[in-house]
């Protein structure tokens, strides 16, 4: 089980790959990273070319186009993936999804699910996409489930 939407789990993932694949330049294609990841590609795509217009990752058009990350994508921290597919619930929204919890009235794992979405906030800003490729590129980590 994942604290992200499934969305999510893809739009990381791929992003990812896409770091790990282009790390000496080039690009990669969306059949490529859809393999890669194993996800659908028509789905991958949307996911992507929202992505891309919000400038997490670059794409180019054409038989030799693809997807590719900038040094400034590199820099971004994994939160602004987060924020782009799943919105910012997850670092400020309710253990038990509830609407009226708050400081005020707080549901009764409020206290307690506050702090641990407080340092998921914390891990995802401080983790950048190119500090997690490094793993990638050492072989610590995979991308298929």
């Amino acid at each position: 089980m994942s604290i992200f939407s499934k969305t999510c789990e893809y739009a990381i993932r791929a992003v990812f790959y896409i770091a790990h694949r282009t790390a000496a330049g080039g690009r990669v294609s969306i059949r490529e990273i859809s393999s890669g990841i194993d996800s659908p590609e028509p789905f991958l795509a949307k996911v992507l070319q929202d992505l891309s217009r919000r400038g997490i990752v670059q794409s180019v058009k054409g038989p030799n186009g693809g997807f590719y990350l900038d040094a400034e994508s590199l820099k971004r921290p994994l939160a602004r993936i987060v924020e782009a597919v799943d919105g910012n619930g997850i670092f400020t929204g309710c253990g038990l999804g509830l609407k009226q919890c708050s400081e005020v009235n707080p549901c009764p794992l409020h206290n307690d699910f506050r702090t641990i979405r407080n340092q998921i906030h914390s891990l995802l800003e401080q983790t950048t996409i190119g500090e997690f490729n490094e793993d990638l590129n050492l072989g610590v980590t995979a991308l298929k489930k």
